[in-house]
């Protein structure tokens, strides 16, 4: 049964709860009416204890061995929730022992497949049953919304650690006719101790994609977490051993990208590398990796992703979808619909509700009911977003709406959307990775696709038409690795997921991602008077 989808329901669930409120004034700048109340009010208090916050090597929390931690901040506030230890190079190494160890001494990769199955099972049943205090920790962490984490992103790490519990026991290779007295059969083997950097947008939902196809194809794993939100995955690892992961089959280590990232991605005993993060970040891997042991790289990277709606488009849907494409998760999604192409005949309209949505958007705290946008991730994220605000403004865009802080504490930005933008402008060329939303007019599908094309980016598109034709000729043309059509950011395990150009390499989820994590060996064995060929 296929998963369910993860950014619709939330679309939904987030129309009725906004279906309730007042339709925002339309003035200038000075006269827009954000609510600021949950900004200025006192952060409400999570009911979670961080309990789990040293490094996961060998099936035991450990301290680094250098004895450093480093504080992992509230978004709301800029303030610490706790102190993590701070892995470094020799904390690695202890790691990547361990995960060697286990793969080519212990149980793991020696185990039925069945056996492996059952052990995700049941650290997916585990993840469910503590998935409110998951997402009070990720919520936290992060500065999303907790209903958010809680009813999309935690049910969604389930579905994809059973999504791959299945799969694993249903990795075979083939036998192969070949021309001559010969017996040949492809076999199918774990690739061995993989190292994965996960981001920090969404940490858990990424981990449960890495480790997911890893873990079913028989691997041990080295993992690193963005150094900005440690605490969910150290909260699973908790569960490894009631799950029943044998030790040093997951080892989990926070750090800093220079410190700890780069030692695992040139360590001569890392068999594979998976990443998702920045092109910059994606490059250096790549370098590491080419100049250790040349490992093999699965890349997702930066995106830049084209929203076109076409002028026979529902344009009341398309806006709802273009606003949710972009604001999400404060807009910080790699895939996010961040050029949004309107068809010049129903531009003027699409721009004034695209401009009341934005000032209906709910910002404050995320453990608040009801809102729908929290902080950014720190400090360094806001002042990027303002700097690229700035640059649109300076540029010869008219800023709509928000354009500022949202409150006085905190990392939280008005949801902002520009008009008038150009091809060559800074907010129509980078990814801003934050609440901005940039609206671009044109005039016919050469046009579009010639620009929506035009980009260093790859990784998804978002077509609204009510033309089947021009759908499908959109869905070819489009050089990305998704094409949502009457809908945007879907997410099933069962789909796949990964961008062209640099976008990044291969594929995450479905049952491409197994390939990631597999070497295929082919065995001839010669025939003697054979009864048949």
């Amino acid at each position: 049964m296929a998963a369910r989808v993860f950014a619709s329901r939330f679309f939904t669930s987030s129309s009725r709860l906004l279906s309730k409120g007042k339709r925002s004034h339309l003035g200038r700048i000075a006269a827009y009416k954000y609510s600021t109340a949950a900004a200025v009010e006192e952060p409400i208090k999570p009911a979670v204890n961080v309990e789990h916050t040293k490094l996961f090597i060998n099936g035991q929390f450990v301290d680094a061995a250098s004895g450093k931690t480093f504080p992992t901040l509230d978004p709301r506030t800029g303030e610490a929730i706790a102190h993590v230890a701070e892995g470094d190079a020799e904390d690695i190494n202890r790691a990547v022992a361990a995960a060697r160890k286990a793969f080519d001494e212990g149980p793991w990769p020696k185990m039925t497949a069945y056996e492996r199955s059952k052990i995700l099972l049941r650290l997916a049943d585990l993840i469910e049953k503590h998935n409110d205090q998951i997402a009070m920790l990720e919520a936290w962490d992060t500065g999303k919304p907790y209903e958010q984490a809680a009813k999309l992103e935690v049910p969604m790490v389930v579905r994809v650690l059973r999504y791959y519990a299945g799969w694993a026991d249903k990795i075979h290779g083939m036998t192969v006719p070949a021309d001559g007295p010969y017996h040949v059969q492809t076999l199918h083997e774990p690739i061995g101790v993989a190292g994965q950097i996960i981001p920090w947008n969404f940490p858990l939902l990424m981990l449960s994609w890495k480790i997911g196809p890893a873990l079913a194809c028989g691997n041990t794993i080295v993992l690193k977490t963005a150094e900005q939100t440690p605490l969910s995955a150290f909260y699973v690892a908790n569960l490894l051993q009631e799950a029943g992961l044998p030790e040093g089959v997951l080892n989990i280590i926070s750090g800093f990208g220079a410190t700890a990232g780069a030692p695992l991605c040139s360590h001569m005993d890392v068999d594979k590398l998976a990443f998702t993060g920045s092109t910059d970040t994606g490059k250096t891997i790549l370098t590491l990796a080419a100049k250790s042991n040349l490992k093999p790289v699965t890349l997702e990277l930066g995106g830049k992703s084209p929203f076109i709606v076409c002028e026979d488009a529902d344009i009341d849907t398309a806006v709802e979808q273009a606003h949710f494409a972009l604001f999400f998760n404060q807009g910080q999604c790699c895939c996010a619909g961040s050029r949004t192409f309107v068809h010049e005949k129903v531009y003027d309209e699409f721009l004034e509700k695209a401009k009341a949505r934005a000032l209906k958007r709910t910002v404050g705290d995320p453990f608040k009911s009801g809102n729908e946008q929290g902080p950014q991730i720190d400090s360094k994220q806001f002042d990027k977003i303002m700097k690229y605000i700035r640059s649109g403004v300076e540029s010869g865009a008219t800023l709509e709406t928000g354009g500022e802080q949202h409150g006085k504490k905190g990392y939280y930005i008005k949801p902002t959307v520009f008009s008038k933008v150009k091809d060559d402008m800074l907010i129509a060329q980078d990814e801003i990775f934050g609440p901005v939303q940039t609206i671009l007019k044109f005039k016919d599908l050469n046009e579009v696709v010639q620009r929506a094309n035009n980009s260093r980016y790859g990784l998804a598109a978002g077509v609204f038409t009510q033309n089947i034709d021009t759908a499908n000729t959109l869905a070819r043309a489009l050089k990305v690795g998704t094409v949502w059509i009457n809908c945007f950011d879907v997410f099933d395990a069962a789909i796949p997921f990964g961008g062209y150009k640099m976008s990044g390499q291969g594929r995450e989820k479905a049952e491409y991602s197994l390939k990631n994590y597999l070497q295929v060996k082919a065995v001839v064995t010669a025939l003697k008077n054979p009864a048949w060929l």
